[in-house]
């Protein structure tokens, strides 16, 4: 079974820059499509960045576009998510996933494995 953990989360006054990181674990995401979905007070899942298994394809959220860049290191087992121009919007809890395929969805329902997420807090 596959488990994700994040890593990287903090606070930042807007403006600054936060690096994201997920390390898979219990077998390898080589050939799984990976992303970053993330979830504020009171609000639903928010998509934020999706990649193929071999990182040819990308999609960003318009809000996080240009000012995220999502990679991942298939030797390493990791994706990484760096963040700047931090907006006190981007304030949430940022959650890694997996899902069964090589290829993107912009649907959290479409993901398999979850890790248990990493706060974000951008102060203005």
């Amino acid at each position: 079974q596959v488990q994700l953990v994040e890593s990287g989360g903090g606070w930042v006054q807007a403006g600054g820059s936060l690096r994201l990181s997920c390390v898979a674990s219990g077998g390898t995401v080589s050939s799984n499509a990976m992303g970053w979905f993330r979830q504020a007070p009171g609000k639903e899942s928010e998509f934020v960045a999706v990649i193929s298994w071999n990182g040819a394809t990308l999609y960003y959220a318009d809000s996080v576009k240009g000012r995220f860049t999502l990679s991942r290191d298939n030797a390493k087992n990791t994706e990484y998510l760096q963040m700047k121009s931090l907006k006190p919007e981007d304030t949430a809890v940022y959650y890694c996933a997996a899902r069964r395929s090589r290829y993107i969805s912009k649907d959290y329902s479409e993901y398999d494995y979850w890790g248990q997420g990493t706060q974000v807090t951008v102060s203005s």
